[in-house]
């Protein structure tokens, strides 16, 4: 498995498949070919059928810039790979003097057709959580002092968390209406109002939880800065328990960063055995995923033993098993960001059940199990239920 560094990237909303993936391919681009005079973009797949939405075109054009750069949506069956663009390179006379297939592989991860990928060198030894628990067991560690052995972060985990609090805090200031045709009000600030006003301490966690994820997924789908956690559909849950247990409840850094640590374990896991992106296995890779990675931060943070940790990550993943992806008309707005601040009281709950149960006996499905059982169903989800915006709820739910 690669470095956590892979997994945790900071970029612009509002899908790290789409915005983020194509971003890094274009700068690739223009470093291969800074000779160019113009470029074009092809783009394929979920990245064609949903690109409008999630500001594919938009990112693309921008990172060109000064060049001009013509995007194109095409169709096509047989792809290797459902987010599939090719780049191209013209010279002042209009001839092609160079192109490049790269698929976005989701949480802004990109491949290049043909190479070998650049996406860093694995740093981790084992492959399964079965043999990281045991690893773990006979060197007498903790799952992040495993990360700490083989992943040296250095202040990286700092710079994730600042990012996340920084996200969280920027959207809880703003009260305007997302861009594009579904005029979708804000509302992350008035949610965090009336926690504040909440007599119920347990009504209250909820809605600051909320309140948190609404302001951080809102914040993505503005296509403003944040981190993928494991992606940046995903992006709502992970700071939502950052922000509440560091700014409310007051855990040091050193605690928060051992968390991440312990999630982006998780995840990176999910990345390596199955996959995180939407297009490839559904939401279930994504929000499915994060409620993962945030119900093991969150039995870290109460002091789960590495089975109750285990367990936690477990039971966020099986319970998310089909979890379509069904943006309505392609904005990471619908049922995304609701389905953020849903995962986020999940990813509790998981962590809470895995601790009682662990203590009256063992459990029979083990996270290996079901991040196997979570990429076969993805595979079989219907194409138009895997980030097309073809099915679902993205064909029924009107557009104004």
């Amino acid at each position: 498995m690669k470095s956590l560094k892979e997994l945790y990237r900071i970029g612009p909303g509002p899908s790290s498949s789409h915005t983020l993936g194509p971003q890094r391919a274009c700068r690739l681009f223009q470093k291969r070919y800074p000779m160019a005079h113009h470029y074009e973009v092809e783009l394929y797949g979920s990245l064609s059928l949903t690109g409008k939405g999630h500001l594919t075109d938009a990112i693309i054009m921008e990172t060109m810039k000064p060049k001009a750069c013509l995007v194109f949506f095409k169709n096509k069956k047989d792809l290797k790979h459902p987010n599939t663009m090719r780049l191209i390179a013209f010279d002042e006379k209009n001839q092609e003097i160079g192109d490049m297939i790269v698929y976005s592989i989701g949480g802004g991860a990109i491949r290049v057709e043909g190479e070998t990928s650049n996406e860093g060198k694995d740093v981790y030894p084992h492959h399964f959580l079965k043999d990281i628990l045991e690893y773990c067991e006979a060197h007498a560690m903790e799952l992040w002092e495993y990360v700490n052995m083989f992943d040296p972060l250095g202040d990286y985990m700092d710079k994730i968390m600042d990012q996340m609090i920084k996200t969280v805090d920027g959207g809880l200031q703003k009260e305007d209406v997302l861009p594009g045709d579904l005029h979708l009000k804000r509302i992350a600030k008035e949610l965090k109002e009336q926690a504040d006003e909440c007599k119920s301490a347990v009504e209250k966690e909820k809605l600051l939880l909320c309140a948190y994820a609404y302001s951080a997924s809102e914040e993505n789908a503005g296509g403003s800065i944040t981190v993928t956690a494991p992606t940046l559909g995903s992006s709502g849950i992970l700071p939502s328990l950052v922000y509440y247990y560091h700014k409310n409840l007051g855990y040091s850094r050193e605690c928060i960063r051992n968390g991440l640590k312990i999630a982006g374990l998780f995840g990176n896991l999910i990345k390596e055995n199955a996959t995180i992106s939407g297009a490839q296995g559904g939401c279930q890779a994504e929000i499915g995923a994060a409620v993962s990675m945030g119900a093991a931060m969150v039995a870290y943070f109460r002091g789960g033993s590495s089975s109750q940790i285990e367990y936690a990550a477990e039971i966020g993943i099986e319970h998310h098993l089909g979890l379509t992806c069904d943006p309505v008309g392609g904005y990471v707005m619908i049922p995304c960001i609701e389905r953020n601040a849903v995962g986020v009281l999940r990813a509790m709950d998981a962590a809470i059940l895995a601790q009682s149960i662990c203590n009256v006996r063992e459990h029979k499905v083990s996270f290996d199990m079901v991040v196997n059982t979570m990429n076969y169903t993805g595979r079989k989800i219907a194409l138009e239920l895997k980030e097309t915006s073809l099915g679902g709820l993205a064909s029924v739910v009107p557009i104004r």
